[in-house]
C-alpha cells in the first residue's frame, strides 16, 4: 500500500542540471582543471559534494572541502534564475496533495542550497520532511538517505515510493527497500529501467496516482 513518495530534488523537482553542470565546469576552470562533457556527466548522478570534488580532484581536507563547495555554490548562485521546477512537477505535488499523499526529500545536495532552493521557488510547503547529503555518511547509491527519510516519515520502506533521475537514485531507493519510479527527460530511461525503476516515465504530466497506487498491487 502507497503510504508516501519521497523525491530527489536536482532533475526530478527543480530543473537545475544545466546551470549544475555550468557551475561545475566553470569552478574547475577556476582553478585550472577542465572537465570533458563525458566527465562532467558524473555530476548528474546524485552525488555529494565531496565525491564530485574527490573525483575531479582526488583527496582533499575538510577545509578544502568546504571552501571549494563554497565557491561552487557561489556560481550556482549566479545561475540562480535559471532554475525553474520540472514540467508538470508542481501539478502532480499538488494532485498528491489533495489525494492526502504524504510528500518528502532525499537529496544529495547540501542542506543551504537544498532549502534555499526550495524556498526561492516556493515548494518547501510540499515536504514534510527534507533529508540533505549533509546527513548522510555515504552518498548514493548508498541506500543511508532513504533509510533516514523513512525512519523520519515512520514509515515501512516497502510502503514508500521514490522518484529519481538516476541511476545511483534508483539503486539507493531500493536498496532501502522501496520501489522507485524513473524521470526519463535526461535520455536515460533505459538505464534506470536496468536499476530497477518501473514506471519509467518522461516527465510528471504522463504520471497519475494510479500509477503509483498500482506499483504495489
Amino acid at each position: 500500500m502507497l503510504r508516501g513518495v519521497i523525491f530527489d530534488m536536482d532533475g526530478v523537482i527543480i530543473d537545475s542540471h544545466p546551470a549544475h553542470r555550468a557551475a561545475w565546469k566553470g569552478f574547475l576552470e577556476s582553478i585550472g582543471r577542465s572537465a570533458s562533457d563525458k566527465e562532467l556527466d558524473f555530476i548528474l548522478d546524485g552525488r555529494k559534494r565531496e565525491e564530485i570534488l574527490e573525483y575531479f580532484l582526488g583527496k582533499l581536507d575538510s577545509d578544502q572541502i568546504a571552501e571549494y563547495g563554497h565557491r561552487k555554490d557561489e556560481l550556482l548562485r549566479s545561475h540562480g534564475n535559471r532554475l525553474e521546477p520540472i514540467t508538470g512537477v508542481v501539478e502532480f505535488l499538488d494532485l498528491l496533495c489533495d489525494s492526502g499523499v504524504r510528500m518528502a526529500l532525499a537529496t544529495s545536495a547540501g542542506k543551504r542550497r537544498a532549502c534555499g532552493t526550495l524556498e526561492e521557488l516556493g515548494l518547501c510547503h510540499y515536504f514534510e520532511t527534507i533529508v540533505t547529503g549533509d546527513e548522510v555518511a555515504a552518498g548514493k547509491p548508498d541506500p543511508a538517505i532513504y533509510r533516514l527519510a523513512a525512519a523520519r516519515m515512520r514509515e515501512a520502506p516497502d510502503h514508500l515510493l521514490a522518484v529519481e533521475d538516476a541511476v545511483s537514485g534508483v539503486k539507493s531507493a531500493m536498496g532501502a527497500g522501496m520501489r522507485c519510479v524513473g524521470v526519463a527527460h535526461n535520455g536515460r530511461g533505459e538505464l534506470l529501467r536496468q536499476a530497477g525503476a518501473n514506471p519509467v516515465i518522461e516527465d510528471f504530466r504522463t504520471l497519475s496516482l494510479a500509477q503509483l497506487q498500482a506499483c504495489f498491487r
